[in-house]
């Protein structure tokens, strides 16, 4: 068992450090955060140098590397900046969906285009009716020649304002049992007639990425918009979500690192009463203790994130992955505010806007209670 990076994953961290701190300015940030704008200069640039969609096939524009590598550079850009790393990296949420389960056609469509920065894809399963559950699905999609026509709605899209394309989970066959035996996934371009995405102005955090309600009147796409085969969307999703759940334990433990930095920076710079504060028990106690939750999150995410390009998929492990991470990004960051006193309260600090930007991967991608249902299903089994 070898706990150690390569030398090849290593540069890859490396190269994402050092273009996050060269890119990622505090001062743009907080101009960002307070505009509620995307990144998109810098998106531009870092999709330049390969960073997004590293883990696509060569052929289809990335570079080949796994979900581990992907995870790296996640960790590396929310640990320099919570909004603007989240932002970048969920550029080509949903996208994977394709390089997974589409045509070559599909994939040779758009897929070399979202890791060119020329294309931010978005992903449609959360509907307003059903929150967490994706078992059946009120957004239909009906055959009409060589169309399929989509109505419905879905909440809560990331990317909904900006994307070129969504992936969209429909139901196909609204008398299938169970259900999700009925439902289909289709690339759905942002510009169709009938598509309208509306922004959530007023989030708790990730203002810089753009949140929306999606509607969908009579949405006509091309039948060969069908990813794969009908009736098989709930799986691919439920895949996807497998992989998603690791790059979101990236990002909580990204922001987790970002925010434990910042705290010993400031006590080790803060004085009161005639020493730095950093020379108070009770503030070494907080560090050793947030320095332990991190590692430990980041253990697991790593390990579900090898696991996962073994060709192992474990939706325990993934799950698990998610919620420690997910719960040590709030608690650390929670401390770095403690650790900061009434300062930790100001956006300038940014641990106040580390806290904001962290609860979100306790929510999104399957809330904590949704993944603690995943493992406590294995372990103890289902009850009807």
């Amino acid at each position: 068992m070898d706990f150690e990076l390569s030398l090849e994953q290593k540069e890859i961290v490396k190269a994402a450090r050092e273009f996050a701190q060269g890119e990622f300015d505090p001062q743009l940030a907080m101009e960002l955060e307070k505009a509620h704008q995307f990144p998109f200069e810098i998106r531009k640039k870092a999709c330049q140098l390969g960073f997004l969609g590293i883990h696509f096939p060569e052929e289809f524009g990335g570079q080949g590397y796994g979900i581990f590598e992907n995870a790296l550079i996640m960790e590396e850009m929310c640990r320099r900046d919570s909004g603007i790393g989240s932002a970048i990296m969920l550029s080509d949420f949903s996208s994977e969906i394709i390089m997974r389960f589409g045509s070559e056609e599909q994939k040779k469509a758009y897929l070399p285009k979202v890791a060119s920065g020329e294309y931010v894809s978005g992903g449609g399963y959360t509907e307003p009716d059903h929150g967490s559950d994706i078992t059946f699905m009120n957004t239909t999609a009906v055959r009409d020649g060589d169309y399929y026509v989509i109505n419905g709605s879905k909440t809560f899209i990331t990317n909904g304002g900006i994307a070129k394309f969504l992936v969209v989970l429909c139901q196909t066959d609204e008398n299938a049992s169970p259900t999700y035996r009925g439902q289909s996934t289709f690339i759905v371009p942002t510009d169709s007639e009938g598509f309208e995405a509306v922004e959530i102005e007023d989030k708790m955090g990730l203002k810089m990425t753009s949140t929306c309600e999606i509607y969908l009147n009579n949405v006509r796409v091309p039948a060969e918009n069908l990813i794969g085969k009908e009736g098989r969307g709930f799986y691919q999703v439920l895949e996807f979500f497998d992989e998603s759940r690791v790059e979101i334990g990236a990002q909580a433990l990204g922001i987790a690192q970002g925010a434990l930095d910042r705290a010993i920076a400031y006590i080790k710079e803060r004085e009161q009463f005639g020493k730095k504060i950093a020379a108070f028990q009770v503030n070494q106690h907080k560090a050793a203790d947030m320095a332990t939750k991190v590692e430990l999150a980041r253990l697991i995410v790593y390990k579900a994130a090898w696991n996962y390009d073994q060709g192992r998929i474990d939706p325990v492990l993934t799950s698990m992955a998610k919620m420690t991470a997910g719960r040590t990004a709030v608690e650390v960051c929670d401390e770095a505010i403690q650790m900061h006193g009434g300062y930790g309260y100001i956006m300038e600090n940014e641990v106040e806007r580390y806290y904001r930007d962290a609860k979100i991967t306790e929510i999104y991608e399957g809330t904590r209670e949704i993944q603690k249902n995943t493992i406590a299903s294995s372990i103890v089994g289902r009850f009807k």
